[in-house]
């Protein structure tokens, strides 16, 4: 029996890099998984591949009623959640404050911050439903520490914490866990490929090589971390926050003299 046998689990951004591993992993681990995004093709052609334990919806992780509609398709095809994934998020252009547009501010936390907030208020329900479940928020080291020219982000994700933390005690005795990632630099495209209206990626920004592991993240590091949090093993872990990020928000590690 693998872990997620009869778990309905629903991950947002379920096309991205990020979002694609996280959907195979729950799918292997026996997990029926709603493929939620926006990218209709990536996700119809995800879940054909997937097979009858996949199921693509459209999700627009700004709209109350779209969220309303994906909960309900999960339901229907699956049962109540197990366990949603809020994984949907965008980058700004990089920019100074100064001369952030007000429409580019707007967008972002729209997505990133109101989009994880109406995942939280459309799923709970469902997840009561099941007797109980997860929730993980999928974060940023930049809403720990800062990052400049990312302000819209930054201060998104910053908000996720205290989101996550309130959701927690809200939902504690529903037993519904809520917790967030923050994971570091990812080699996936929204890290290595400029945002639209930038001139260069985010990873340029952050060279690996002062890292204590001195490397790029993968998909598979989050993913990992994410299957432990939404699983029994993590039963005692809530309103937590779990860094993943090759000790970036350390500081420059030890550099050690050639032999």
């Amino acid at each position: 029996m693998e872990r997620f046998d009869h778990h309905t689990v629903l991950v947002t951004g379920g096309t991205g890099g990020q979002g694609t591993s996280h959907v195979r992993a729950y799918h292997a681990e026996g997990a029926d998984v709603v493929i939620a995004d926006i990218a209709e093709d990536r996700g119809r052609a995800l879940a054909a591949e997937l097979g009858d334990r996949a199921l693509y919806v459209r999700l627009d992780v700004t709209d109350e009623s779209s969220w309303n509609a994906a909960v309900q398709a999960a339901e229907e095809h699956f049962g109540p959640l197990s366990v949603l994934v809020n994984n949907a998020g965008v980058q700004n252009p990089a920019a100074p404050i100064e001369t952030t547009d007000r429409q580019v501010w707007d967008r972002i936390l729209d997505i990133n911050l109101t989009g994880t907030f109406l995942g939280i208020k459309a799923s709970a329900p469902s997840l009561r439903r099941n007797g109980g479940g997860v929730i993980i928020n999928i974060a940023s080291t930049s809403g720990v520490g800062g990052t400049a020219l990312y302000a819209p982000y930054v201060a998104g994700k910053w908000a996720v914490r205290g989101l996550t933390k309130t959701a927690a005690l809200e939902l504690g005795r529903d037993n519904i866990r809520v917790n967030a990632i923050h994971p570091g630099v990812i080699a996936t495209p929204f890290i290595t490929e400029p945002a639209a209206g930038s001139d260069a990626p985010i990873s340029d920004f952050y060279s690996p090589e002062p890292f204590a592991i001195p490397r790029l993240g993968e998909p598979a590091d989050i993913t990992r971390a994410l299957l432990f949090l939404s699983s029994d093993d993590a039963s005692f872990a809530t309103g937590s926050e779990f860094v993943i990020d090759g000790g970036l928000l350390l500081g420059p590690a030890l550099q050690h003299d050639a032999a």
